[in-house]
């Protein structure tokens, strides 16, 4: 048995590391701008945690249906159905999905002022947005191009250019925001333009990969776009439900105060590093359920399952153990500003339970995928985060006075209950595959 698991465990690595590489890649982009900003101020880290907070709400409806790429691709190549003539329509695709979002977020920024933000970084919100929109076709060509190489196993490259984008874009964000020479400080704007052009870096460079490694030719299937769309739908509402739990508090919070709205963003960038972990193995367990599922081969299946699902959990309780022992090392990281760590390391501690119960959902997320059961990740995502947490959260933070820390209290509550029903429906599914 524990060769077996080493097996599998050393098969799903093989996809899953790269990926890691490549998500701690993007997440430390985005903590890169927390700790320019963070050290520029706390009106500017205010600014854009709101901003970002409204940006990944929009922005994510996308990047879910993008995610049917792999589990799809990976399914056909498992029933040996070539693949490869999918490259166009997966980019037309992104593109498609890029002007949509543009128009939405530009169709946003009128409201910003109807939300009643501090008056002193409304402004600011709303050039970052303004800016940050023109480059959704370069966020989502490149997220459709990493799903398509990721659904034929090939993913180290496409990480490599992740992870060297982040020094880029620290370097352009340190020089955009405080000046350099005769580039005069610019701010927020700064922070806007720095993401801007790497995104653009990163999606140019995977477009020539791709053309440098295979040959294309023109190819339509209708059927491929309503694949993406029966399969990516839930799995972008179930994450839209779970970015608008998420960001929807510091968007509340922030109209208390912008120092919760920080306070949010930098837990959430904490969190979200540890994540990429799991969620680079869920990636994975996609990839290598899809291809089993394609080839009608169950024993494969259930055996990838539970070891991702073993992978996942066994890393986010070395990282709880992190999180609640060392709070204010990780928070220190980012500011040093006596509020924001005020407020910002109580909530570790219930952070470092809900990284668990994350860790497990991510992996069953992952399963639901590679058999193109995505329903249950919505209806599980919906109930906990909507019916639960965010009442919760709210009620617990106004009424008995715990703020931020009330919504997390929630979150927490939402992770256990949505776990619940993903495994319950998990074993069902194990079962039925027992008897074919």
């Amino acid at each position: 048995m524990t060769q077996t698991i080493k097996y599998y465990a050393k098969e799903l690595l093989n996809i899953a590391l790269p990926i890691i590489m490549g998500n701690l890649g993007f997440i430390l982009i985005g903590a890169g701008d927390v700790f320019v900003a963070g050290r520029h101020s706390t009106n500017t880290l205010a600014a854009i945690s709101i901003a970002t907070a409204i940006l990944n709400c929009i922005f994510t409806f996308g990047i879910g249906l993008i995610s049917s790429v792999s589990p799809i691709l990976s399914n056909y190549r498992g029933e040996r159905k070539s693949a490869k003539k999918y490259f166009y329509p997966t980019l037309r695709f992104a593109i498609f999905l890029a002007v949509f979002v543009t128009v939405i977020v530009l169709g946003f920024l009128p409201v910003i002022d109807m939300l009643h933000f501090d008056p002193a970084i409304t402004p600011a919100i709303k050039e970052y947005m303004f800016i940050t929109a023109f480059s959704s076709f370069a966020v989502y060509i490149h997220a459709a191009l990493k799903e398509y190489l990721q659904a034929f196993e090939i993913v180290f490259v496409p990480n490599l250019v992740t992870v060297l984008c982040v020094f880029l874009n620290v370097i352009l964000a340190w020089i955009l925001v405080f000046g350099f020479g005769p580039i005069p400080s610019i701010g927020v704007v700064g922070l806007a333009i720095a993401a801007f052009v790497v995104r653009y870096v990163m999606a140019i460079s995977l477009l020539i990969y791709c053309y440098m490694i295979m040959s294309f030719h023109n190819y339509e299937d209708k059927n491929y776009y309503k694949q993406m769309i029966h399969i990516g739908m839930p799995i972008s509402a179930a994450v839209l439900v779970e970015f608008i739990a998420f960001n929807s508090i510091a968007i509340i919070m922030g109209r208390v105060s912008g120092v919760y709205a920080a306070a949010q963003n930098l837990v959430c960038t904490l969190t979200t590093v540890s994540f990429m972990v799991p969620l680079a193995i869920s990636n994975a367990i996609a990839v290598k359920v899809g291809f089993a599922n394609g080839s009608n081969n169950f024993e494969d299946l259930k055996r990838y399952a539970k070891v991702g699902i073993l992978m996942c959990v066994s890393f986010m309780i070395c990282s709880a153990v992190v999180f609640s022992t060392c709070p204010h090392l990780l928070v220190g990281i980012f500011t040093n500003d006596p509020v924001l760590i005020k407020i910002g390391i109580p909530i570790m501690i219930v952070l470092a339970v809900f990284q668990i119960f994350d860790g497990l959902q991510v992996s069953l997320a992952g399963i639901f995928k590679g058999i193109k059961k995505t329903k249950i990740v919505l209806i599980a995502n919906f109930l906990g985060y909507w019916l639960i947490s965010i009442p919760l959260g709210y009620t617990l933070a106004f009424h008995f006075k715990l703020n931020l820390m009330g919504f997390w209290f929630g979150l927490l509550t939402a992770a256990i209950i949505l776990c619940s029903i993903m495994f319950s429906m998990f074993m069902k599914y194990m079962k039925k595959f027992g008897q074919e």
